[in-house]
């Protein structure tokens, strides 16, 4: 594969194959055709007609993309993230939160943003959190006087923190594209998502203050005692991954299976809100996403391999002027090449399709690939609550049934409050490496 590398990277015929693969995509895009049918397409014209070498190859790195054994977590955490979604530990969640914040100024919202922060450590997917706790809360926030875009922005952005806190589908992925340590991810995630919580909670409190919203009187520390016990099983959600991982009993990949097993434990068995029959129902379900998601990784990987085959990735560090650049407008070119392309595009393939670009930056400029991990999840966490296209922004509609321009209303504050976060983060990187480095270095 050397020889005809030097025939692609030059001049007019590496621009030919960019332009190809651009128009390629767009034109499929406009067309409406899913994210993965422009990937594979755009790989398969450039190995017809610009690569040299045998079509085979495009069919292994096909499956080489999905061969990493770390990728086995994906639709575990996913089926576990089912079952509790259909159960009752949202509620649960729920009920705890209520009964120790709920009185403060504020404390409705407060108690939201943190029920998002415990479900996503829960199940890990922000569409999910979006889903469970959108249901119970945003009706409560309205008859407590809260605006309609407040609630729904709030309940958005702070499902966001379901991608950072783990466990993260968004994390394995990138993990397994950047190289990088799944389990230094996770742990990495944890205090810039008790940031945000922190930030959204405070904001929360302002609003409350602002717009005169009443409180509830403070619950007594027996219904607080009960509220812990009847939510106790669904802690040790968190307390089994995290803790797991940061002890060394089991790796990221074994967590995901203990996760099931304890998803199941917990519905079925213990809050008996899930039949042994509906199981089935619910595989198939998950099934049904994580071959899409596996597509999309295989593709995507295809996709990488074409990009970096034709120093594409070199081209475009190049044109931007980031090689020997200052590390810190490294880290915030990154911050903004996945921010916009989450605005537009389903965050796994932003991550499938950039990180191949940024990694060959970032070891050469001796960064931190956990730390810039952080960053990127971070980042797909903020696209998916962001107009246009943002995912979470959509799964709202349907679950609020509200227009589109209402969904979007409230969300300026909560992004900007995001971004900072990123900016802190990029300043403050001990936020997120503090625990790896106390668990793994």
């Amino acid at each position: 594969l050397t020889t005809p590398t030097s025939i692609i990277c030059k001049g007019e015929q590496k621009m030919d194959l960019g332009t190809s693969i651009l128009l390629v995509m767009l034109v499929l895009l406009v067309l409406g055709f899913p994210m993965m049918v422009p990937l594979a397409t755009a790989s398969v014209v450039a190995f017809m007609f610009y690569m040299p070498i045998p079509e085979r190859i495009l069919i292994q790195q096909m499956v080489t993309g999905i061969s990493p054994v770390a990728l086995i977590a994906v639709p575990m955490f996913i089926f576990a993230a089912d079952i509790v979604t259909k159960g009752h530990t949202a509620n649960r969640l729920i009920d705890l939160a209520m009964t120790f914040v709920g009185h403060v100024r504020g404390g409705l919202a407060v108690t939201t943003a943190l029920g998002c922060t415990m479900f996503g450590a829960v199940s890990g997917s922000t569409q999910a959190t979006v889903v469970a706790m959108g249901g119970p809360l945003r009706p409560k926030m309205l008859k407590a006087g809260y605006e309609d875009k407040f609630a729904m922005a709030l309940i958005i952005n702070a499902s966001d923190i379901a991608f950072l806190i783990p466990p993260s589908i968004g994390m394995i992925v990138f993990g397994v594209v950047g190289k990088v340590s799944i389990g230094e991810l996770f742990l990495a995630g944890i205090g810039p998502g008790i940031l945000i919580l922190i930030m959204f909670s405070l904001y929360c409190m302002y609003y409350a203050k602002k717009n005169n919203i009443p409180t509830i009187p403070r619950m007594t520390w027996a219904e607080r005692g009960k509220a812990v016990i009847n939510a106790g099983p669904a802690i040790m959600f968190p307390v089994l991954i995290v803790g797991g991982i940061y002890l060394g009993w089991v790796s990221p990949t074994e967590v995901a299976a203990v996760a099931v097993v304890y998803a199941i434990i917990l519905e079925v068995l213990i809050f008996k809100s899930v039949k042994w029959s509906e199981l089935l129902a619910i595989a198939r379900s998950t099934g049904l996403i994580t071959a899409v998601v596996f597509i999309l990784v295989g593709a995507g990987t295809t996709f990488s391999f074409v990009i970096s085959f034709a120093q594409i990735p070199q081209h475009v560090i190049g044109a931007l002027g980031l090689e020997g650049a200052n590390p810190y407008i490294i880290l915030a070119a990154i911050c903004v090449a996945f921010f916009i392309g989450c605005m537009f595009v389903d965050p796994i393939v932003v991550i499938l399709v950039l990180t191949p670009i940024f990694m060959p930056l970032v070891n050469a400029a001796g960064l931190d690939p956990v730390l810039v991990g952080t960053l990127v999840t971070l980042q797909v966490a903020i696209g998916s609550a962001t107009p246009p296209f943002g995912c979470d922004i959509f799964t709202a509609i349907a679950i609020f049934r509200r227009p589109y321009a209402e969904v979007i209303s409230g969300t300026p504050p909560f992004i900007i409050m995001l971004l900072l976060a990123a900016v802190i983060l990029i300043f403050v990187p001990q936020i997120a490496l503090f625990l790896p480095e106390l668990a793994f270095r």
